[in-house]
């Protein structure tokens, strides 16, 4: 299994940003029933939960996120979408999809103010 990312950039405070995590060599009943998620990592800091989307299609997101970031799927497409709206500088980080244990190359997001 290998997962695509793509979407990060830079964008000033208040913007928006999309997020794709496309997961290759996953057949398509594996991909709908495996947990989903984003993660973000700041240097120096910690890896940190962002959102997730489990087998059974619920949704969560960090309290830091809720409200402005919204998770999506394309069980055809087997990608994951991130849209990140109301951006804010400390919003700026590395961001990291994951397919059950395996982990996407990472997108820089940067924020400015």
């Amino acid at each position: 299994v290998q997962l695509q990312a793509s979407g990060g950039g830079s964008v000033q405070a208040g913007g928006s940003l999309r997020l794709s995590c496309r997961v290759a060599g996953s057949i398509l009943s594996v991909f709908r029933a495996n947990t989903k998620g984003w993660y973000r990592q700041v240097p120096g800091k910690e890896r940190e939960w962002v959102a997730s989307i489990s087998g059974d299609g619920s949704i969560d997101y960090a309290e830091s996120v809720k409200g402005r970031f919204i998770l999506s799927k394309d069980n055809t497409k087997k990608s994951t979408y991130l849209q990140m709206n109301s951006l804010k500088p400390e919003d700026t980080a590395v961001y990291y999809c994951r397919f059950g244990s395996a982990w996407g190359p990472g997108t820089l997001v940067t924020v400015s103010s």
